[in-house]
């Protein structure tokens, strides 16, 4: 059976004087057993007794992970598929260590896929699609070691889920949707029901506080005509006593009280039939 290589061209012929390209690793066999592994550049060997029996590429290796079924936690069954990035870190191993490394690895991949994916429920599984991605690579890098392959990373292409569920959760985003619009109107209703009541309520303020200065102002005038009558009556008051001091000020302070009686009753006698006059009168 011809030995494992990752090259179009197959496996080199050992003509002696051999030059080993760049990121490439030549695993030599002496009479059957291993012998030494060729570095890039150039090297010698013994024909017929040295033979070239792997070669490994220590670029990175891309490989499609097939479609596979997989159940999730709340058993949903998905069709997933992905892509897996891989190195050659140790060439021995990777010859030695398993048979197909490359399909190993895959087998791997596969297997810890649907084992990561019954432990989420299908909304996490579109959540938590990093996370997913990275446990993987951790499962395949623990079991890999002993291969020579590292796994540098693992993206998952393509999540298919059965019709009717998809349907299911279309109906779930549409019915996320309109909850989330009513939820935004009713908040919008409530701030527009905040700002009328709060501009009720400062013009309330506004209108008392009007109000209350009108009230002030009109307390204050009201005091302000009292205290001009007071003093107009006190300066009446005052002339008054000055002139009763003066010569004649009684008879004329007499005269002035006549008058106003003579007023009084005029003004009685408009308004009633019947006028009651002081025995004093005639005084």
């Amino acid at each position: 059976a011809p030995a494992p290589c990752r090259l179009s061209s197959g496996l080199p012929v050992n003509i002696g004087v051999l030059f080993v390209p760049q990121q490439e690793a030549w695993v030599v066999e002496r009479m059957g057993k291993f012998h030494r592994i060729l570095e890039p550049g150039l090297n010698f060997l013994i024909p017929l007794l040295d033979r070239i029996r792997y070669v490994q590429s220590l670029k990175e290796i891309v490989i499609n992970v097939p479609e596979q079924s997989a159940v999730t936690l709340d058993n949903v069954t998905l069709q997933i598929d992905g892509v897996l990035y891989l190195r050659v870190m140790d060439p021995y191993k990777a010859s030695y260590g398993v048979e197909d490394p490359e399909y190993a690895v895959t087998q791997l991949a596969q297997t810890t896929m649907r084992s990561e994916l019954g432990k989420l429920s299908l909304d996490r599984v579109f959540r938590e699609r990093e996370s997913l991605n990275a446990n993987i690579v951790d499962a395949i890098n623990q079991a890999s070691d002993y291969w020579g392959i590292r796994c540098l990373r693992y993206e998952i292409k393509d999540i298919h889920v059965p019709p009717r569920v998809k349907e299911s959760m279309q109906m779930q985003v549409e019915a996320e949707r309109r909850k989330r619009a009513m939820v935004l109107e009713s908040e919008g209703t409530r701030e527009s029901a905040i700002n009328v009541a709060e501009g009720q309520k400062q013009a309330q303020i506004l209108a008392s506080e009007a109000e209350k200065a009108e009230q002030i102002n009109k307390a204050a005038g009201e005091a302000n005509a009292v205290l001009v009558k007071a003093r107009a009556k006190a300066e009446a008051i005052q002339l008054l006593a000055a002139a009763l001091a003066q010569q004649h000020g009684s008879a004329a302070a007499s005269l002035s009280v006549a008058e106003q009686y003579v007023n009084a009753f005029s003004k009685l006698a408009k308004d009633s039939n019947t006028v009651l006059l002081p025995a004093n009168t005639g005084d």
